[in-house]
């Protein structure tokens, strides 16, 4: 199961001071299918699942240009595209995580089916940060 958002695990850390987000690396690693992905179950970045391919090294690559924005009052994550050349594989998903906090769940990117590059570039296009289009909104959860 793959599910898009904000990993839980991650909004806590955040209230922990476990992250510093203007000098952590964040990382984006792309999985298959198969893999197991929520925001409520994803704590940390593993292999399992992750896709391997003609491109693709395990971990994936690290996200350039992160910028924090408040948008709407809701803070909004803003990277530059993710981008593989000369790609050869299939992806079904994104995870962020930091790489600098023993790769820690950030989020969830569910590209809502198997996308695939055959010899081309594989590019994950960041939307800009506007509060219903981010990719990742920091929102409050009510139970």
């Amino acid at each position: 199961m793959i599910v898009q958002g904000v990993c839980v695990s991650f909004l806590l850390e955040l209230g922990q001071a476990i992250h510093a987000l203007t000098t952590d690396t964040l990382k984006m690693a792309l999985f298959n299918s198969s893999a197991s992905l929520t925001p409520t179950g994803t704590t940390a970045y593993s292999d399992t699942n992750e896709i391997t391919g003609t491109g693709y090294s395990a971990g994936g690559r690290t996200l350039s240009g992160v910028t924090w924005s408040l948008v709407d009052n809701v803070p909004c994550l803003d990277a530059n595209d993710v981008e593989w050349s000369g790609a050869t594989f299939i992806a079904r998903a994104a995870l962020v995580y930091n790489s600098s906090k023993s790769n820690r769940a950030v989020g969830i990117i569910d590209f809502g089916a198997e996308k695939s590059a055959l010899g081309n570039t594989f590019r994950v296009k960041f939307p800009p940060p506007l509060s219903e289009k981010a990719f990742f909104r920091l929102t409050t959860f009510r139970g």
